[in-house]
């Protein structure tokens, strides 16, 4: 990986392995402060625009695949948060499509994939989510069915696992274990969009869904700070349903040792045009909203850390 020069606080700190099939373009970068200048990471691991042309050549319908599965300009957002708060920011800019960051490296669907005639990935331990169709490489979706118009080549998948899949998330566990060794304690936002959630029992839907897989991945105090701040600014949020996080959160997380994370779903009417295709007139109001929100936590964060650090401090001294 190139790291870029750290005296420079502004420059990108890290770009990742070049995405298959397209040697070009970086699979990954991470940006923002160094020093860090708040224990806040931010990743954006859905947002990915690079395709590369064999896997555009292969999809059925690519611009309305595209569409469905990106978190369309979630990775805007969390520049322009950057940029304001100086929270540390990971974006993917691989495409789902090419293979999704958060899901297990054994969800796959085998059916899928044309196995090698030898030495092939293992088999052993495959994860739930491929049978929904959105596992490590989404197959179908609703209303748009097969997305594919052939199989994969399992060489293909093997490095989409080592290019982009494991760089990714070693990149996003050593910078967060960094950012806990400065401050005594990090915390992982998860950043992801959705579409508008229904009105439930004549309820405005949430705008908002925070999600620590039920009370297992993030301190409750921050949860609750989180809750207690769109409250506040009048935005109605959810907890863990419909969506609870899934393998970054359970990968990366580890309150235990001073490292929380929650991922948080926008719906994309928030900063999106009326089309959920291009950047609205909501934009820069949400902008404001999750800065406000990202500089709160960062201080409830550091406040956490400066408490852990007295307590090893106490316990060294008895």
């Amino acid at each position: 990986m190139d790291l870029p020069d750290a005296e420079n606080a502004d420059s990108q700190r890290m770009i990742g392995p070049a995405i298959p099939g397209a040697p070009d373009s970086p699979a990954f970068s991470l940006s923002g402060p160094r020093p860090s200048a708040i224990p806040v990471l931010i990743a954006v691991p859905h947002a990915g625009r690079c395709y590369p042309a064999p896997l555009v050549a292969r999809m059925r319908d690519p611009r309305q695949a595209a569409m469905r599965l990106e978190d369309r300009y979630a990775d805007r957002l969390a520049e322009e948060i950057r940029d304001r708060t100086g929270a540390t920011v990971l974006v993917a800019h691989a495409p789902r499509a090419l293979i999704d960051l958060n899901r297990a490296p054994d969800d796959v669907d085998w059916d899928m994939i044309a196995a090698a005639p030898e030495g092939g990935l293992s088999r052993n331990g495959a994860g739930r989510r491929w049978r929904s169709g959105l596992g490590l490489i989404p197959r179908r979706l609703p209303g748009l069915g097969e997305m594919w118009k052939s199989r994969h080549d399992e060489a293909d998948l093997r490095a989409r696992i080592t290019q982009v899949h494991q760089p990714y998330h070693a990149a996003l566990a050593a910078e967060l274990a960094a950012l806990r060794d400065r401050w005594g304690a990090a915390l992982l936002l998860d950043l992801h969009s959705m579409p508008p959630l229904p009105a439930m029992a004549g309820h405005r839907p949430a705008e908002f869904v925070i999600g620590d897989r039920f009370g297992t991945t993030c301190d409750g105090a921050l949860i609750a700070a989180c809750f207690d701040y769109f409250a506040r600014q009048g935005r109605r949020a959810a907890h863990n349903r419909p969506y609870a996080g899934d393998y970054v959160l359970h990968r990366q997380a580890i309150p235990r040792r001073g490292i929380n994370a929650m991922q948080l779903e926008i719906d994309r009417r928030c900063y999106l045009d009326s089309q959920l295709a291009e950047l609205g007139e909501g934009f820069a109001g949400t902008v404001d909203l999750l800065a406000n929100l990202v500089r709160m936590m960062g201080d409830a964060v550091a406040e956490m850390g400066r408490g852990e650090a007295q307590n090893r401090w106490a316990d060294a001294a008895e």
